[in-house]
């Protein structure tokens, strides 16, 4: 059976989605930055498909699969991704840069 989205409706903070097995589904806007810094009416003009919501003119599309797996944008790397990859580069170039002076 392949849930879909039923029904969506937006308020200050989050997206809720009406799941057609029953569900309602919330999710904080800050998941999804593009609906973040969307205005109300761009979030309003979704379009309910199938496997999942889709904005036009923002863009955007976001799967129901996803949201039940619990992924937020895949589009972009959380800061605490960043934080470690920009300290593991460090840790390497010192790494290198200690085996060229040996």
């Amino acid at each position: 059976m392949t849930i879909s989205a039923t029904r969506v409706r937006f308020d200050a903070d989050s997206m809720w989605i009406e799941l057609s097995d029953g569900r309602t589904l919330g999710v904080p806007y800050a998941w999804f930055p593009r609906l973040l810094n969307a205005t109300p009416k761009q979030r309003e003009a979704v379009e309910i498909g199938r496997f999942g919501l889709h904005w036009a003119e923002l863009d955007d599309d976001i799967s129901v699969a996803g949201l039940l797996d619990g992924r937020r944008d895949q589009t972009i790397k959380s800061s605490k991704d960043a934080g470690r990859r920009t300290r593991r580069n460090a840790a390497s170039a010192t790494g290198a840069a200690g085996r060229k002076r040996a």
